[in-house]
């Protein structure tokens, strides 16, 4: 966990209003710290309210220089390439970083920590893609939990799971519910402070990592289980560890409007919404060995849309499913919230506590 009093900057070279940004977007909107700026050489002068339209406006800048003169005493990587790999080009940086003092947290599968053996008596590099030690398999025990148990599913990666699944635990903290959020990638858990980085676990063990994370919260209302990968990805297996380690009594469904295809692999169809669903819910019930959870909301991503036509798509996803659909961003969680808390799962309605 990053002490409070610690000043952020986040390092994102030539991914600024890219997608591969979304640890770094992640972090703006979510994080407790105070986030002084961010590094991206291609866009410095600007701001991430004007680049992104993330509230704050906070700056762009050049280099690792000029976040310190603004008092960043951390770096944060906000940038993620597909496979999750240090770019060559980033070590000079890192370096200079590292030996002016600052922290680093590198949320990238290759470990940093091995590279800075001596660092100063209170510096520190958190590599945050690390398998937990004590690991054993699943017992599906989370089903036994009071809680319902939300898992956040999807029709591709970086479809905004974990910000579907933050955007409901703001909102549900608004209702006075005792409710808490699991991470389960890197983003989430720098935000949190806690979680598991799920694709670091090896595959025996990740459901049984993710059944650890709830079994902590036995008194909470809600859970809240933040969605990795998509079932019709090729190169996603994160879904059904995330379905049995949970063992959820609901699901929110995310997906980008308009969005046909994988944005990785676009020969690859995404199938129909209903259809999706529908193989959801059988996958988490397994023919009624596990709780059955339904669909009770999608989350539609249209930060891509203007104003009219993300209204727009939102009313026409919800006649299509007969289902609530929001952007919990533009236009708030509290149809998704209504939704789940009057579902009969746990008997809990937001007038409870």
């Amino acid at each position: 966990m990053i002490e409070s009093h610690r000043k952020l900057a986040l390092y994102m070279p030539q991914c600024v209003g890219q997608p591969e940004g979304k640890m770094g977007y992640g972090i703006l909107r979510y994080s407790p710290h105070a986030i002084v700026c961010v590094i991206d050489p291609a866009k410095a002068g600007s701001d991430m309210t004007t680049e992104v339209g993330i509230p704050g406006q906070v700056p762009v800048v050049a280099g690792i220089h000029q976040a310190q003169k603004l008092g960043a005493d951390v770096l944060v990587l906000g940038s993620a390439h597909s496979g999750g790999k240090l770019a060559e080009s980033w070590y000079a940086d890192l370096d200079a970083a590292v030996a002016s003092g600052m922290c680093v947290v590198n949320g990238l599968h290759d470990p940093l920590a091995p590279r800075y053996p001596d660092l100063a008596k209170g510096q520190w590099v958190w590599d945050v893609r690390v398998e937990p030690s004590d690991l054993g398999v699943a017992r599906a025990r989370a089903r036994a939990l009071g809680a319902k148990r939300v898992l956040f599913v999807g029709s591709d990666m970086a479809v905004g799971k974990m910000t579907a699944a933050l955007e409901l635990w703001k909102a549900a903290r608004e209702r006075e519910l005792k409710v808490e959020f699991v991470a389960t990638g890197q983003t989430g858990i720098v935000i949190a402070g806690s979680g598991v980085a799920l694709d670091a676990v090896r595959v025996d063990y990740a459901a049984g990592a993710v059944e650890r994370e709830l079994l902590r919260y036995p008194e909470a209302d809600v859970i809240f289980v933040e969605g990795q990968g998509a079932l019709g990805h090729p190169g996603s297996t994160a879904t059904l560890p995330l379905m049995r380690g949970s063992c959820p009594t609901h699901l929110i469904f995310c997906h980008r409007a308009g969005q046909a295809s994988l944005r990785s692999v676009p020969e690859i169809p995404i199938p129909p919404l209903r259809e999706y669903i529908a193989l959801c819910e059988a996958l988490v019930g397994a023919c009624g060995v596990f709780p059955p959870a339904k669909v009770v909301g999608v989350s539609l991503n249209t930060a891509h849309l203007g104003g009219e036509d993300a209204k727009a798509a939102v009313e026409s996803l919800s006649a299509e499913l007969t289902l609530p659909v929001s952007d919990p961003v533009r236009f708030g969680s509290a149809a998704l919230l209504d939704a789940l808390l009057g579902s009969p799962a746990s008997g809990l309605s937001s007038g409870q506590r």
